[in-house]
């Protein structure tokens, strides 16, 4: 499904596109996916286009946030999390810093 994800995000010219590895991280999914749009009407093209194309290969199950408005779309598709930012609003919220760190070391009780 990643693959899917990032080519059709390619073929939507989305820009800035990072994937980041979840596993270890959360159960919430396996990856994460935060990609840029130039313009709220980007923003929601992309969005559209990454929706139609994850229900045609079979995914069709993918929860939507945010589409109407276009700053910041959020498509949950199972174990690929996808964010379709304006870059300022994408810039407010960095979310790839703070999904992109790692954990700190857990303290061991002895």
């Amino acid at each position: 499904m990643l693959k899917i994800v990032l080519d059709t995000l390619d073929g939507s010219k989305a820009e800035d596109v990072v994937a980041i590895d979840l596993k270890g991280k959360t159960s919430i999914g396996d990856h994460m996916v935060v990609a840029s749009g130039r313009s709220q009407r980007h923003v929601g093209a992309v969005a559209d286009h990454l929706i139609k194309k994850l229900k045609d290969e079979g995914y069709g199950r993918a929860r939507v946030e945010g589409l109407p408005q276009g700053d910041w779309v959020l498509i949950d598709a199972g174990d690929v999390i996808v964010h379709l930012f304006r870059p300022e609003v994408r810039e407010f919220y960095n979310l790839e810093k703070m999904w992109s760190a790692d954990r700190p070391m857990e303290r061991m009780v002895v």
